[in-house]
């Protein structure tokens, strides 16, 4: 499989959907302060968050900077959320070349790009939004020092998404012993990066954002689950799954612990439970609603 880091992303949209804590989620709502709302997401690849709270309704009339780092994400942003929220019946207009806005009778939001690294767009920040969101990417970061530098980003609220928190399941099982050392080791991964991350970031957060100064108003689980309907997974959610074992096989070749032969046995039969459709993947992760107190 040819690897694309924007497909990844648009191929867990349904999968992010369905995981996403309705809890939270309400609290998130009730909680947001009247429109226009000013909101920051970091880590906002390509704006799947955006088009989706566009379309459940909870971002009618905001304005909304995405922030990532990668010029890919940055770029493909730009070309995706004009094409979707043309398919969804609303006008668009250029701004200017980082800006855009996208609007109806109903709702109107002005989307801001910016390309940069988290930690240099906050030292560079000096206006704090209403709703901070970091969507499946706090366990990239080194934890705690890092919270307290995110919170600055927000007066109010931050949205805290799809926190991973250190349960791995794949099924069926093809060896007890191999699997769990496969799942033991990619999770070492998360945890040694040079650049820092924590493969229980869900239940660290607690404690990190007390803290940094900040109440958990709602908090819950949003585990992704996985698996085949008659034979066929969901929207995109097969090339989902294959993305998941190139994670496993980019993260876990030549680790001298692992036998490269079993390994590679491992991932072949993976993937032909895929096309089987009898591959089920669950990772368990949590949700938060914090208000930030400064």
């Amino acid at each position: 499989m040819k690897f694309s880091f924007s497909h990844y992303l648009l191929s867990k949209q349904s999968v992010d959907d369905r995981a996403l804590n309705r809890t939270v989620l309400d609290s998130l709502k009730a909680n947001l302060p009247s429109t226009p709302v000013r909101i920051v997401e970091v880590g906002a690849g390509i704006g799947t968050m955006l088009t989706r709270l566009i379309r459940w309704g909870i971002v009618t009339k905001a304005d909304y900077l995405l922030v990532d780092e990668l010029r890919e994400n940055v770029e493909s942003a730009w070309d995706w959320i004009w094409d979707w929220a043309r398919a969804a019946g609303l006008s668009t207009l250029k701004i200017s070349d980082d800006q855009m806005r996208v609007f109806d009778s109903d709702r109107d939001v002005h989307i801001g790009f910016e390309r940069a690294d988290v930690f240099d767009y906050i030292q560079q920040n000096s206006s704090p939004t209403d709703l901070l969101i970091a969507h499946a990417f706090l366990d990239l970061l080194p934890m705690p020092e890092s919270m307290p530098k995110l919170l600055k980003l927000t007066k109010g609220l931050a949205w805290l998404t799809i926190n991973f928190d250190g349960v791995t399941c794949l099924e069926p099982a093809i060896d007890a012993a191999l699997d769990e050392q496969i799942e033991r080791l990619y999770h070492a991964t998360m945890d040694t990066r040079q650049t820092g991350g924590d493969s229980r970031v869900g239940r660290h957060l607690f404690g990190h954002l007390r803290t940094a100064g900040a109440e958990v108003l709602a908090a819950g689980a949003s585990d992704w689950v996985v698996h085949a309907v008659n034979g066929r997974y969901p929207a995109d959610e097969a090339y989902f799954l294959r993305s998941i074992l190139h994670f496993f096989e980019e993260a876990l070749t030549g680790r001298p612990e692992l036998n490269t032969i079993a390994f590679a046995n491992w991932l072949r039969e993976r993937r032909a439970q895929i096309d089987r459709g009898e591959l089920v993947y669950v990772a368990h992760q949590l949700d938060f609603l914090a208000r930030v107190k400064h």
